[in-house]
């Protein structure tokens, strides 16, 4: 209760913004930026670096549509400007460009383990913070996996992370190798890093917020339909 307090206070106190297609304020890490680039063309801004006056819109592909087809860049930039009916798709391309490059820099860093038996050595020692499945993978693989993960994960009272959002070429092209189907990442800053980054991902794909999970609780990442179970 008193990791979820503290979650609330910290949410409370973030900074927020007024989402431009649907007028509603959050916080500025439920928000996409976007500004006005060369040609007066909309851009998104993803690490919020760009200079020039932001348009904030909710960080999900159906709010971003809703934004382009009502001309809410317009509208709050108070000048013409052009915001391309294929903005969605670039906003999801670039943010699966991010995940991605996190997932190598956490192998880069050492953090990350590949193929199912060295996974599941690495769930038996209680060093894996996240699992990475492919796309493709089998279900009997990926369920025998995450119920181990959970389970220790939930003696250990903490969150399972598991995320699908890749294809297996995706993986390997992340990670420098072929053929990669399972993956698990060791706790560490390049970890955090891309489990934020995999939660945007399947956030603005689906639709769904992201919720604070207790302990013990799988906190999955993966496409629209991907149940956790």
């Amino acid at each position: 209760m008193g990791k979820r307090q503290d979650f609330a206070r910290q949410e409370a106190r973030a900074p927020t913004r007024t989402c431009a297609a649907t007028r509603s304020e959050r916080p500025v890490d439920d928000l996409i930026r976007f500004v006005a680039g060369p040609g007066d063309a909309i851009v998104p801004d993803l690490a919020h670096k760009l200079p020039g006056r932001g348009v904030w819109v909710t960080a999900d592909r159906q709010s971003v549509d809703k934004a382009v087809r009502g001309g809410a860049f317009a509208k709050s930039l108070k000048r013409k400007v052009m915001a391309s009916v294929e903005l969605p798709a670039t906003v999801e391309r670039l943010l699966a460009e991010r995940a991605i490059a996190a997932l190598a820099l956490a192998n880069k860093a050492g953090l990350v383990v590949t193929g199912f038996d060295k996974v599941d050595t690495l769930l038996e020692r209680g060093e894996a913070a996240t699992l990475v499945h492919a796309l493709e993978a089998a279900a009997g693989g990926r369920d025998k996996l995450d119920r181990k993960h959970a389970a220790i994960a939930a003696a250990a009272g903490r969150q399972a992370r598991i995320i699908v959002l890749f294809t297996i070429d995706e993986m390997g092209l992340a990670l420098g190798r072929a053929n990669v189907v399972h993956a698990a990442l060791r706790t560490g800053g390049a970890a955090e890093r891309f489990a934020r980054e995999a939660n945007r991902l399947s956030r603005y794909r689906s639709g769904v917020p992201l919720t604070l999970a207790g302990a013990g609780t799988i906190a999955r990442a993966g496409p629209p339909g991907d149940d956790v179970g």
